[in-house]
Order: C-alpha cells, then sequence, then structure tokens
C-alpha cells in the first residue's frame, strides 16, 4: 500500500519544484514561468474605483449620458466607440455626442473631487 501511494504521487508536480534553467544556470521553477507581474494593490484600487464609477453614473448620470460613456470608453466588455460611430447608432450628431460626454464626464469628476475632499477634511479633523 505504501508503495502503492509513492506511485500516485510520483508524477506530482509542485510550483517551487525545478523545472528548467536559464542562461545562467538557476533553476527555473513554474512560480517563476507563471508568475504574474501584476500588482495586486492596483487590482484592488482598480476595481474600488471601477465600481465608484458604475455607482456615480447611475447615480448622477441619465439614460443618455450614461448610454454614451459606455459606448465610448469600452464598458461592459464593449469596444471603444469614436465619437462619430456613437453619434451614428444614436442618430444624433458627433458635436451632440461631444457635447454630451464632456457634460458627463465633468458631473463623475466632480462626484470623485467631492469624495476626495470630503476624505480629507475628516483626516484633517
Amino acid at each position: 500500500m505504501h508503495f502503492r501511494n509513492l506511485k500516485k504521487s510520483a508524477q506530482d508536480v509542485f510550483i517551487s519544484d525545478p523545472i528548467d534553467t536559464d542562461k545562467e544556470g538557476n533553476a527555473l521553477t513554474l512560480q517563476d514561468v507563471i508568475a504574474d507581474e501584476g500588482d495586486i494593490a492596483n487590482d484592488i484600487d482598480l476595481k474600488i474605483k471601477s465600481e465608484q464609477v458604475r455607482r456615480y453614473m447611475a447615480e448622477s448620470l441619465d439614460d443618455r449620458e450614461r448610454v454614451i460613456i459606455e459606448l465610448r470608453y469600452g464598458l461592459d466588455g464593449r469596444d471603444e466607440l469614436t465619437q462619430r460611430e456613437v453619434a451614428q447608432r444614436l442618430g444624433i450628431s458627433r458635436s451632440y455626442v461631444s457635447r454630451i460626454e464632456k457634460k458627463a464626464l465633468e458631473l463623475l469628476r466632480g462626484r470623485f473631487e467631492n469624495r476626495d475632499s470630503r476624505r480629507l477634511r475628516r483626516k484633517e479633523i
């Protein structure tokens, strides 16, 4: 039974086991090969800010503004569209898309700045 267990685990590969060597003769592990260069703190910060943008869009923008921002910046897994493409899709002029986009971005920026200024005031107290 002991030998059967050894045989079963003989093919196991651990992430820290050496699998190859680099040009300088150093051992390369599976962990080195599949390592993610991403920064967890940045990923979490991006996720939090993305959720805030979503919430601010729902609270601050009307339907047309929200659709234009979603189409322009490729939200919800869509491709980013130019102002001209958005205008054609919505049946409005490109300059009108530009004005709506600018107003919507100013509203969202204001929400973020207001949130940041409240946070600073709380730290000062």
